[in-house]
């Protein structure tokens, strides 16, 4: 068994065909093809359950590939002590809005920067901080549990209670939180544990009748003048700039800064693309780049 054959499978299973992972190797799908067969032999088992119409890991392929992940990831460290030059694949855990809105636009600067590094991003709702054997660092906000990670803050967000100007114009704008209960309130639905809403001072009744487990999802809701919504700094600082949504009430809201981190697992040689992406990160937020300063509505 080769590092190669690792990798071939391993991108197989993020690709989830054949074709793609090919393409993406450089390879042809008959030699990838190969490649796994010759794994599945010599470990006795199978890995993926092909059919006509897809391609899934078995779990004895799951299995595989956490293994194969934790190998190659060790074989990459290694390589990289003895290199100053940042290299390998980087994963990154973040939630979808961070990423999408923030992260997304600096990565082609980062890359520039460090062109042997591959990025994948490991998406995730769940705000809370935690590192596994899919992702090497890990962007987090709010209060972090007690753990063996390194947190390095890279900057801060507040949130924002705002709404669109069409949704005012028809319903009138709120004169304090207490008035909240009168409108329609968006809101993250209860799968994703989170109220946006539970935090903010005289709001007891701030409910609505549409809920949704994303951001995004909210945020085209509140564009469309669906509701008032509460959402993070970083999420809509370019609507508010844009006129798409106005803040309310700014100074009754509480202006308290969610704190921004990187994570990353303590280790005494840190590799040169944790580092790299650590650093790089500090720097691009240390202005706060999605600031608002709000103006009268």
């Amino acid at each position: 068994m080769e590092f190669k054959d690792l990798a071939t499978f391993v991108r197989v299973a993020e690709e989830g065909d054949f074709s793609a992972a090919a393409r993406s190797l450089g390879l042809t799908p008959s030699g990838v093809s190969k490649t796994i067969a010759r794994l599945e032999d010599g470990l006795g088992r199978r890995l993926l359950q092909r059919s006509s119409r897809a391609m899934r890991l078995t779990p004895e392929g799951e299995n595989f590939l956490e293994a194969a992940r934790r190998v190659l990831g060790a074989m990459e460290e290694a390589k990289a002590i003895g290199s100053a030059i940042p290299a390998g694949t980087l994963r990154i855990r973040c939630v979808p809005t961070f990423a999408r809105y923030q992260l997304a636009p600096i990565i082609p600067a980062f890359r520039r920067l460090y062109p042997r590094l591959r990025i994948a991003f490991v998406l995730s709702n769940e705000r809370t901080a935690s590192l596994d054997d899919q992702a090497d660092v890990a962007i987090a906000s709010g209060d972090l549990p007690n753990s063996s990670l390194i947190a390095r803050r890279i900057a801060s967000s507040r949130w924002v209670i705002c709404a669109s100007p069409a949704y005012l114009a028809e319903r009138g704008s709120p004169a304090s939180p207490a008035d909240l209960e009168r409108h329609e309130c968006l809101n993250f639905s209860m799968q994703t544990k989170w109220n946006s809403w539970s935090s903010v001072v005289g709001t007891p009744n701030a409910e609505g009748g549409i809920v949704a487990n994303q951001g995004d999802m909210l945020l085209a809701l509140a564009r469309a003048g669906a509701g008032i919504v509460r959402l993070a700094e970083f999420h809509i600082s370019e609507d508010l700039r844009s006129g798409r949504l106005v803040q309310l009430f700014p100074d009754e809201q509480d202006q308290t800064e969610e704190p921004i981190y990187v994570l990353y697992q303590e280790r005494r040689n840190l590799s040169p693309r944790i580092r790299a992406f650590v650093d790089f990160v500090e720097r691009a937020f240390a202005d706060t780049p999605w600031r608002y300063e709000s103006r009268p509505a």
